[in-house]
């Protein structure tokens, strides 16, 4: 008997159809198929390509801020956006990076727009030596000098300064009160030269953009002697400026800063009127302060005017709160109190 192939029963569908790859490799045999495969391969060949250039050639990113309050860090975001600057956020840390050749382009951009608000947490000024600083505001152009004064902490600029002749200061200062919105060419000029001076490592600063309360809180860290002296400086070049920064140097939220004895002695010098609507727009914790330096009847009578006052304007709380600082100015030159800090004194 001749030899007989023994086939399992059941097989023979599957023998006929060459096995699972029999429908594949039919599908491929087809003309049009067979035609195709070059090009198939080709765009494969390049979608691969594209896929690994993108995941290799990003460029290296740098934190430009980090721990930003939510409104800050929508503002951040569409600014950079706007300005086409692209950016990552981590969601998990809050953290806004940019790529390394943008950020001081972006770090300018955000200081000329005031960009952020609060100070993000965790982050320090002290992104240049006080040295290196001195040097820039001291060679550049002043103007560059007072935004460069103007993107820095009080105590920072106050340093930096400190390093300079009186009448450079003088200019500076001056220059920063008067600083408004800068304009994208003035912040790309600025971006050049700071990287410059800080190079490649320099970590974010927070920013706090120009204008006379900036400068005010330079004066209130470079101390009462030489404060006194740029001021007078200052008025002589442009008496309102001169005002507005001393207004700033000490506002109504800084009596909080006084303690219960200093602080009755100006409540008792105050009009009853002007403290109604001076402390409708005053911080809880400092009318609580205040209301506490005060006899329980007098406090009591304060709070029965503010109840049936419901809606004042803002111009009329404004003017009242400087009445108030005017009086605590006028003890504080009477020698009745101090106003500031132990270290930052002014009066």
């Amino acid at each position: 008997m001749a030899e007989q192939d023994i086939i399992p029963a059941g097989s023979t569908a599957r023998l006929q159809m060459g096995g699972p790859m029999g429908g594949v490799r039919s599908f491929m045999a087809q003309p049009a198929v067979a035609r195709s495969l070059p090009i198939i391969g080709l765009l494969a060949a390049l979608a691969i390509t594209a896929a690994a250039w993108l995941t290799f050639n990003v460029p290296p990113q740098r934190p430009l801020f980090e721990g930003l309050q939510e409104t800050d860090k929508a503002a951040v975001a569409s600014s950079l956006q706007s300005a086409g600057i692209n950016y990552t956020l981590d969601s998990a840390s809050g953290a806004i990076s940019v790529a390394d050749q943008d950020f001081h382009k972006a770090r300018m951009l955000l200081a000329g727009q005031g960009l952020p608000k609060a100070a993000p947490s965790g982050d320090a000024l002290d992104w240049m030596e006080v040295d290196v600083l001195a040097a820039l505001l001291d060679n550049e152009h002043p103007q560059v000098g007072a935004l460069i004064v103007s993107s820095l902490s009080a105590d920072l600029a106050a340093q930096a300064l400190g390093k300079l002749e009186e009448g450079r200061q003088t200019d500076l200062l001056l220059r920063a009160a008067r600083l408004g919105r800068v304009s994208v060419e003035a912040i790309t000029e600025l971006e050049d030269i700071v990287s410059r001076y800080v190079g490649d490592a320099a970590p974010p600063p927070k920013v706090e953009l120009g204008g006379s309360s900036g400068v005010a809180k330079i004066m209130n860290s470079l101390g009462k002697p030489k404060g006194e002296r740029l001021i007078k400086a200052i008025r002589k070049a442009d008496k309102p400026i001169a005002d507005a920064i001393e207004e700033g140097m000490f506002v109504f939220e800084d009596l909080m800063d006084l303690d219960a004895k200093a602080l009755g002695t100006v409540m008792r010098s105050v009009d009853s009127s002007s403290l109604v609507f001076a402390l409708k727009g005053a911080p809880k914790e400092l009318v609580d302060r205040i209301f506490a330096s005060m006899s329980q009847r007098a406090a009591q009578s304060i709070q029965d005017e503010m109840a049936e006052k419901t809606m004042v304007k803002r111009a009329e709380v404004d003017e009242a709160q400087k009445a108030v600082i005017a009086i605590a100015r006028q003890l504080a030159d009477a020698g009745e109190i101090v106003l500031g800090s132990a270290g930052n004194d002014y009066v």
